[in-house]
């Protein structure tokens, strides 16, 4: 029966059992626990049991309730609280709590109070906030437990598939003197742990021998077994092995309350190795991963699509040279990850990689961090600072987002690549530069440049070589690598026990577009680890449940959508003319003229000059 303890400055510790619904602490004597403490109220507070828990809350609204040192009104109690009610202190326990003698002799070994072996459990729980390691961890839980008991021997059994069925075999064992069992299998009883198994209770035996359930068991008559528990292990709802703890010197050495610690150890142990066995089969999981990984990585990039072998077939040819290299792409393609593959692979990987991006700084600070400025430039400028040109000397700059560059810091930009050299703001002194230029962007520059919003010479100078990023919609099975690579990799970094997607999830990564790409699937999946209540991801847990996946449209409709914009698409590169559009695509002119007039685009009148 829980109690209520009561810790007086003087004198013993008094335990008040919890036998009522209401049961009420004061000074006053009518209280169910009378206590005369300074600060204690007549009715101070009560515990109500509501069939389940037990909660402690304030009657006189100046009375203060502490719990474990912090202010409550009402709390739920949890076994070993510590509650301070004005001055008096106490402790809630869900054991009873009996008295007993100091053990004399050895048939009192084992009357440990059950309190000793919570404090126990608490003692292990620490451990295992240290301890990674599955063996130290149940030796450590097989010490404690003999120490709580009395025992001699502790065993923790697993049962294993095999061709003649479900056989328990001996995971950990230890002995008295903290040393492992030679002979495990040789000291147990298999009937007794046999009943366990098959009725997934916990046993208590006290002279194995003459007990009239197991007295006749070939095991027990020869190894003629005294004192013997036996409690079973539990995982979702199926009996996965048992913790067993014997003493063959002596008889009656176990009781109920004891064979209660015994149970709440094997819950522990259960939550272990259940944990431990998920997360051995999630690094072999991980492990299989890298493997089949290792011929479709390139550095940190994922790939085997044909876009992408293209991609990494350049990027392999440039790499040690020093010419200009644009990336492009949709954004969270990808980009930074090549540029940092070229640098890797370049023969300036020993000198720094410095990362801007052209988009995120205010531009009255632009041209100060690309080219740096020197003190009393500008107001704020208190000290001289190097821009990031001068930081990435005998480096890599990456120039991320160059489209958002404005137009009157292009033009020095195209002098600092042309010539190597770059003034800092408010000084007239330029300084060489040995950097090898990166840039990326989201933005169509060709057509930027054409449309006079971005510099035509400097987008040549950066265009040396060009590097598209495929959508990851458009590179196949790779979306399945990618987001399986993603969540063996988060899984780890957030301790999460899930081990992969459903059939209908893999159906769903593959269907989706994936408008934000790489960035918006590693978004999806950390948040699908972290609120994920079960070992494998669902479409819903993704957010890709039916309204995420693209229309089914037919075949004839389908056809006729693709050619629309497969049409839109060559008219676009052909900057509007309709003559080279046709014979590119090989058709009559007339064909794209009734294609846009179908559309809703206006035809210029004859004589406009137009082709």
């Amino acid at each position: 029966m829980p109690t209520f303890k009561w810790f007086p400055p003087e004198g013993a510790p008094r335990a008040f059992p919890l036998h009522k619904p209401i049961f009420t602490i004061g000074r006053a004597a009518d209280n169910d626990a009378s206590v005369k403490a300074d600060g204690l109220a007549e009715a101070h507070a009560q515990i109500l049991f509501d069939g389940r828990d037990f909660n402690l809350e304030e009657i006189d609204r100046t009375g203060e309730i502490l719990i474990n040192g912090k202010k409550k009104r009402r709390v739920r109690l949890v076994h070993g609280d510590r509650v301070t009610l004005g001055t008096a202190n106490f402790t809630f326990s869900m054991l009873e709590e009996v008295a007993r003698n100091a053990p004399s002799s050895d048939e009192n070994v084992g009357s440990l109070n059950p309190l000793a072996g919570l404090r126990k459990l608490f003692e292990f729980s620490e451990k295992l906030i240290q301890l990674r390691d599955i063996d130290r961890l149940l030796e450590s839980m097989l010490d404690a437990v003999l120490d709580v008991t009395g025992g001699e021997k502790g065993l923790i059994l697993l049962l294993e598939h095999g061709e003649a069925g479900d056989k328990p075999v001996v995971r950990a064992s230890r002995h008295v003197n903290k040393e492992a069992i030679a002979d495990s299998t040789g000291v147990i009883s298999d009937s007794i742990v046999r009943k366990v198994l098959e009725t997934g209770k916990p046993v208590i035996v006290s002279d194995a021998v003459t007990d009239a359930q197991f007295g006749s068991s070939e095991s027990v008559v020869a190894l003629r077994l005294s004192s013997v528990m036996c409690a079973p292990l539990v995982a979702q709802g199926h009996v996965t092995g048992a913790l067993y703890v014997g003493n063959d010197r002596v008889k009656g050495l176990f009781e109920r309350t004891q064979l209660d610690v015994l149970s709440i150890f094997a819950a522990q142990a259960s939550l272990i190795l259940q944990n431990a066995f998920l997360l051995s089969s999630l690094r072999a999981d991980t492990e299989k991963l890298s493997a089949e990984l290792q011929d479709k990585r390139f550095g940190d990039i994922i790939g085997v699509c044909p876009s992408m072998m293209e991609v990494f077939r350049k990027l392999q040819k440039v790499a040690t040279t020093d010419i200009s290299v644009l990336i492009t792409g949709e954004t969270g393609t990808g980009k930074e990850l090549i540029a940092r593959e070229l640098h890797r692979r370049s023969n300036r990987v020993n000198g720094p990689f410095v990362v801007i991006n052209c988009g995120a700084i205010p531009e009255n600070l632009i041209e100060s961090e690309l080219f740096g400025h020197v003190k009393g430039a500008f107001t704020g400028a208190i000290a001289s600072r190097p821009g990031k040109f001068q930081v990435a000397d005998k480096g890599t700059l990456f120039l991320d987002e160059i489209g958002e560059l404005p137009l009157n810091l292009q033009v020095k930009l195209l002098r600092a690549l042309q010539e190597r050299v770059v003034t800092r703001v408010g000084d007239s002194k330029p300084e060489k530069v040995d950097i090898r230029i990166v840039a990326a962007t989201n933005r169509d520059l060709e057509k930027e440049a054409r449309e006079g919003r971005f510099r035509q010479d400097l987008y040549f100078r950066l265009n040396v070589v060009n590097l598209w990023m495929p959508p990851l919609r458009d590179r196949g099975d790779d979306v399945l690598v990618i987001a399986k690579a993603l969540l063996s990799k988060f899984a780890i970094e957030l301790s999460s026990n899930v081990q992969g997607f459903t059939p209908q999830a893999m159906t769903a990564i593959k269907k989706y577009a994936w408008p934000g790409n790489i960035r918006q699937m590693e978004n999806r999946i950390k948040k699908a680890l972290v609120l994920c209540e079960s070992n494998l991801l669902t479409p819903e847990d993704l957010d890709l449940g039916k309204a995420a996946e693209s229309s089914i449209l037919p075949l004839e409709k389908a056809k006729e959508e693709f050619q629309r914009k497969y049409v839109l698409e060559i008219l676009e590169r052909n900057n509007g003319n309709r003559t080279q559009t046709a014979r590119d695509l090989g058709v009559d002119p007339r064909t794209i003229f009734r294609f846009l007039e179908r559309e809703g685009h206006s035809i210029p009148a004859p004589g406009t000059g137009e082709e």
